[in-house]
């Protein structure tokens, strides 16, 4: 009687630094970026997370790879991208979100967040210092310190907002009377001297409020005005 063979099942591969690169790299050395993040997106297995600098130079980097995580997605891994609203276009993210499906998750927030690709929650890369301040980006494997960032990246996903409904929201705020209400609410003017402002009755100009707040989740007048800054519908300069 022949002997039934047993096979061990073998372990999960841990993520860690590729071989190919440096532990650290110049935040700005745009090649050695891609090549690292790269790394980090052949290896993944189940997730991947990442969360966009928020101005276009120093997002720059990323921006030949974006086609990258469209593939990634494509093998079953999560993808999940966070970014500010105003990397959106610079990115290609709104006109390939026109052309169909991107193939995985984009949420919007006007959040201070370092630029950091998450893998399986295992694995990160990003900068090393502040947001504006570091040099380098590095690997991190470190359990605790990548738990710490995965439970950072949930928080800030949780409260960020899809891109489609992202999107919506734009078209609706647009116009040039919804515009003059959010500069007024954030500006705290009250009710009845905004409505003189823009020459609308009080019962209407109130309604509009209304309609705005509950359009980009504020619980005040002075919020709505201020998430209409976050989200990128009124210009924090104006």
């Amino acid at each position: 009687m022949a002997e039934l063979s047993s096979t061990k099942e073998e372990p999960a591969p841990v993520l860690g630094v590729p071989a190919q690169c440096p532990p650290m790299v110049l935040a700005t050395d745009g090649p050695a970026v891609r090549q690292a993040i790269g790394q980090l997106l052949t290896r993944a297995r189940h997730s991947v997370s990442l969360i966009v600098p928020g101005t276009f130079e120093r997002a720059k980097p990323i921006l030949p790879l974006m086609g990258r995580f469209t593939a990634v997605a494509g093998t079953g891994v999560t993808v999940r991208v966070l970014c500010a609203p105003q990397v959106l276009a610079p990115l290609g993210i709104l006109a390939a979100a026109r052309r169909g499906p991107l193939g995985y998750e984009v949420r919007v927030a006007d959040v201070d967040l370092q630029g950091t690709v998450i893998a399986d929650g295992r694995a990160a890369f990003g900068r090393s210092g502040g947001e504006r301040g570091g040099r380098y980006a590095t690997f991190n494997t470190d359990p605790a310190s990548v738990r710490a960032l995965d439970l950072m990246f949930a928080g800030a996903w949780g409260s960020a907002m899809p891109l489609e409904e992202h999107q919506r929201l734009a078209e609706r705020l647009r116009s040039e009377s919804v515009r003059m209400i959010l500069e007024r609410l954030r500006e705290g003017h009250t009710d009845d001297v905004a409505a003189r402002q823009i020459r609308v009755s009080l019962r209407t100009y109130r309604r509009h409020v209304a309609a705005i707040m509950r359009d980009v989740g504020a619980h005040s007048r002075f919020q709505a005005g201020v998430r209409a800054v976050e989200l990128g519908l009124l210009s924090d300069v104006d």
